[in-house]
């Protein structure tokens, strides 16, 4: 597969790359952004974290608004932040608003056209783009798979805000043994109950609720799935989107029930916003790196 690079920039004593390539998931070209820390560029195995962001975004807002570029560095983690829709897919409606089509795929496959001709981001972050990334050391020097399975498979780390908790949390339950840890930044928790989710689900999945709670994190807890690390989650309570959206309260009681282990820990007066994401991200990095490290 060919990747091409569109961008190098020096930073944190490693480099920021971004890259593009032709999506066979999405049918459409696609591109992602990597840091690679300066023990990377040398060759040293380096764990790699992927970053899913919010509605509207990027695959550079993660990385250009947390500041967790200069906590990968010190602990020597790269990261790989894709996108968060197709783009370009030329489907009526797509951009009349910023809670569906274009910067807000869900991390889901679409089951219903036409969405579902491009909208599938959920095979494009688990198997696509971490297949791409195994391929194409030329991308990813020094790509370490954590900690060993006894199987030589390759695991990475999954962290996600918003919309992209919900994506880290959907896909670390999916397939814990592909993420191998995992956390989240104020998450919508159980989308098949709030207006975003509904929404999405509607058009991307259709009117069958069962096929909605494959992509939905406590439906998954409710039908059995764990993740063996714990999650960790970080909330802000002035958060505008908490009572309605994001609804912590239902993944915090789905995981007492699964007895899955979680970290939840609110943050009085904090947003939803970036600045929220600032004054934590230093401890998802740690919780991933010690994971990944085998240290946790």
């Amino acid at each position: 597969m060919t990747v091409s690079v569109l961008e190098t920039h020096r930073c944190h004593g490693g480099e920021m790359r971004v890259f593009q390539h032709d999506s066979v998931a999405l049918g459409l070209p696609a591109r992602f952004s990597v840091f690679l820390p300066s023990a990377a560029l040398e060759g040293e195995a380096s764990p790699v974290l992927f970053l899913l962001a919010g509605l509207t975004c990027t695959h550079e807002t993660f990385l250009q608004k947390s500041t967790i570029i200069a906590h990968a560095a010190t602990h020597g983690l790269i990261l790989v932040a894709p996108d968060t829709s197709p783009r370009g897919a030329g489907i009526e409606g797509e951009d009349e608003s910023y809670d569906l089509g274009t910067g807000a795929g869900f991390y889901l496959d679409a089951t219903r056209s036409p969405w579902s001709s491009h909208y599938r981001m959920g095979r494009y972050i688990s198997e696509e783009l971490p297949a791409l990334l195994a391929e194409a050391p030329e991308v990813l020097p020094g790509l370490s798979s954590g900690p060993a399975s006894g199987k030589g498979e390759r695991a990475f780390g999954i962290m996600g805000h918003s919309m992209g908790g919900h994506g880290a949390l959907v896909h670390a339950l999916r397939n814990a043994g592909l993420w191998r840890s995992v956390s989240a930044l104020a998450p919508i928790v159980h989308p098949s109950v709030v207006p975003w989710g509904e929404k999405a689900f509607s058009a991307y999945l259709g009117s069958d609720r069962k096929a909605w709670s494959r992509w939905d994190a406590v439906s998954l807890l409710n039908a059995g799935h764990r993740h063996p690390t714990a999650i960790l989650i970080d909330q802000g309570t002035s958060d505008t989107f908490l009572s309605q959206e994001l609804r912590p309260d239902l993944l915090e009681q789905a995981a007492a029930d699964a007895g899955q282990a979680l970290t939840l820990r609110y943050h009085d007066g904090y947003d939803h916003s970036y600045w929220f994401i600032q004054t934590v991200i230093a401890d998802h990095v740690a919780h991933h790196a010690g994971i990944l490290r085998g240290r946790a």
